[in-house]
């Protein structure tokens, strides 16, 4: 069970060591638990920007309320819901799908019509809302596959989104900046990480009905 003895080893890093970076080849296992993330229909309405640029986390800093962790982090990355689920990207997933499963297009249309139907009963808001909670499901898998590589990692939702939006030039592309995380390795000044780590005892937290 290497997988819960890691989860016990990771905590949301505070202080990152800015002179440790995540090799390449770590962070293209990092990108592949996150492609590899279960999504509802499978849509993954979203986009993951890995924002390596310091002058850019600079700016971002600012629209975080200061938090260090965006700028001496080895990476940022940022989950962006779709601001509005168009046909096109539906029709664009169905047409992978098809090549992934070396099907015709035709043969699955009926299920992207579906989907189109389902989105359609749903409000703007309500859309965008869904779309913002897939986003969750891949800083999982982010957050999992950095404690199995003993990677240091900090979700962040503390930020505003609109500055966000703004600097990354979001909504001209249909996205909205979601949830953040930053990556890298722990400063040996972090006084976190000899905390005991907190959690609700099983019996509180689950039920057998």
């Amino acid at each position: 069970m290497e997988l819960i003895k890691n989860l016990r080893w990771r905590y949301a890093t505070k202080k990152f060591d800015p002179h440790k970076k995540v090799e390449q080849e770590q962070l293209e296992k990092i990108k592949e638990a996150i492609r590899l993330s279960a999504s509802s229909y499978g849509l993954q309405p979203y986009k993951v920007l890995i924002v390596e640029d310091h002058e850019t986390r600079k700016i971002l800093k600012n629209a975080s309320w200061g938090q260090a962790q965006v700028t001496d982090a080895s990476h940022l990355i940022v989950f962006c819901g779709y601001s509005d689920i168009t046909n096109e990207i539906i029709e664009d997933f169905i047409r992978i799908t098809a090549q992934v499963r070396g099907q015709s297009p035709d043969n699955i249309r009926r299920y992207g019509d579906f989907i189109k139907g389902k989105l359609a009963e749903k409000t703007d808001e309500e859309r965008q809302e869904w779309a913002a909670k897939q986003t969750y499901l891949a800083l999982g898998n982010l957050l999992a596959i950095c404690a199995e590589l003993k990677i240091d990692a900090c979700p962040m939702e503390g930020f505003d989104a609109n500055e966000y939006n703004k600097i990354l030039q979001l909504s001209e592309r249909n996205l909205n900046a979601v949830v953040a995380a930053a990556i890298g390795y722990r400063s040996e000044d972090d006084h976190a990480q000899r905390e005991r780590k907190v959690r609700k005892p099983s019996e509180l937290l689950f039920e057998v009905k």
